[in-house]
């Protein structure tokens, strides 16, 4: 192996091989532990760049790490020992086609700038996961990332329409374009999204943009539980489409109003923020029945507002539940998703889990399509304390399983969660994955150990 022949292959200017500057690219925001030292880190500006690198790293059996902004919360962007690192944080175009409505975008733009130049066409791109100022196009797409209000509007997958993808042997490949209905072959497109990298390296991608929604009104519901809370997004579900439903349960609250002393209610055992962004009087019907239903399902306190600045800034005490518990000590995120109507059911578990393993499990939710992200805390200096949080950790998610749902439900399977995915998957789907991965990857040196 000649790290020469890299730098000659790739160019030198965009490959890096210092240690103290390499160590910034192994762990992600989760720093799953294990992560190893790679034996360089290319940093891209073309597709032909990326299809050079894996082409060196396939001629010398070294596995391959792609890497977007580094805000993935599985350990899917971890370094691996020895590996080849490949940042596409460079690769930041964007353009957008407003007579298609759609943003041709390379894999290292963020997603709030694909929404501001959305935006200056008057057009919108929904997906918004809560790191969305931080978070790579690129990742998004490895995770099939969702966010507050894919509740109504739908996950990543849903406004991809094309995809160029560097394969493990180097050949780059093209999925899709800017047409809204195609049916010809297999929709291998729609592998490649939320593959982790497994499959292939994404270069560029065409997303489907939608005309911007009406100003959004914004109820914020207190519940005396997190259950009463939880039993007022089943029954909203029924006959209620709001474009975003959020919750906090009792020791979220307090963990955020230590941290942005917002005025949150620190005795409400549970908290909703809903919008609705229905045209004209129906935004009006619709958050009265929403109201209705918070009512009579027992809340204490309800506030309905149409200001955006208002709706926003009760937003942005729920986006700040991540930061928030950093602070506190080390993490284990969850990411467990069950259908509705098992929400309130769900919760309940992971509280008698948090109690019966004497570990902090503040959870927040996409409340609307019953997606959890339960933070459990602890002190990583204390063995017995990991130890019991990774034991509720596996609970967790074999609860879910469990109650019909899922491990992850938008940060993907990463390293962190590998070892439960055939728990949820059963032997035969796990067999019919790792085909599939043995023939677009025979070597096996797309992110190893991640994903699949």
């Amino acid at each position: 192996m000649s790290l020469d022949e890299l730098c000659a292959t790739v160019g030198a200017a965009d490959v890096v091989i210092d240690p103290a500057r390499m160590a910034a690219y192994q762990f992600d925001w989760a720093r799953v532990p294990g992560a190893g030292m790679p034996c360089a880190v290319v940093r891209p500006r073309t597709a032909a760049q990326v299809q050079a690198a894996v082409r060196w790293a396939a001629s010398h059996g070294i596995p391959v790490v792609p890497r977007g902004a580094g805000t993935g919360l599985a350990g899917g962007a971890s370094a691996i020992e020895g590996g080849l690192t490949i940042s596409l944080e460079k690769m930041t175009a964007i353009k957008i086609d407003p007579a298609t409505r759609t943003a041709v975008v390379e894999p290292g733009a963020l997603n709030a700038a694909v929404k501001r130049a959305a935006a200056a066409e008057g057009l919108w791109y929904p997906p918004d996961p809560s790191s969305f100022e931080i978070c790579s196009i690129g990742g998004n797409i490895a995770t099939n990332a969702g966010g507050l209000c894919c509740v109504k509007y739908g996950v990543t997958t849903d406004y991809v329409l094309g995809l160029d993808v560097v394969l493990a042997d180097g050949r780059l490949i093209t999925l899709g374009g800017k047409r809204i209905k195609d049916v010809a072959g297999l929709s291998l497109m729609k592998l490649f999204v939320g593959s982790e990298g497994t499959l292939g390296i994404v270069t560029r991608v065409i997303l489907r943009l939608l005309p911007e929604p009406p100003p959004a009104s914004t109820l914020v519901a207190v519940f005396p539980t997190a259950r009463a809370a939880a039993e007022a997004v089943v029954e909203m579900g029924r006959t209620i489409r709001a474009s975003l439903v959020e919750f906090m349960d009792g020791r979220a609250i307090n963990i955020v109003e230590d941290y942005t002393a917002m005025g949150l209610d620190r005795s409400a055992g549970g908290l909703l923020v809903i919008q609705s962004d229905a045209p004209g009087a129906a935004c009006a019907q619709e958050m009265q029945r929403i109201e209705a239903v918070c009512l009579a399902v027992g809340c204490s306190e309800v506030y309905r507002t149409d200001d955006p600045q208002e709706g926003e800034a009760f937003l942005s005490a729920r986006r700040a539940f991540f930061p928030a518990s950093e602070r506190l000590g080390s993490l284990l995120i969850e990411d467990v998703g069950v259908p509705v109507p098992t929400l309130p059911d769900l919760l309940d578990g992971i509280s008698e889990i948090a109690a019966r393993h004497d570990t902090d499990i503040p959870v927040v939710a996409h409340a609307g399509d019953g997606n959890t992200h339960p933070n459990l805390i602890f002190d990583g200096a204390d063995p017995a304390a990991r130890e019991r949080a990774e034991a509720a950790f596996e609970e967790i998610m074999q609860l879910a399983i469990d109650l019909g749902g899922t491990i992850t439900g938008e940060h993907g399977v990463g390293r962190a969660k590998i070892g439960a995915l055939g728990a949820q998957l059963g032997p035969d789907v796990m067999e019919v994955t790792r085909a599939i991965k043995a023939a677009l990857d025979p070597q096996g040196i797309l992110n190893p150990g991640s994903g699949i």
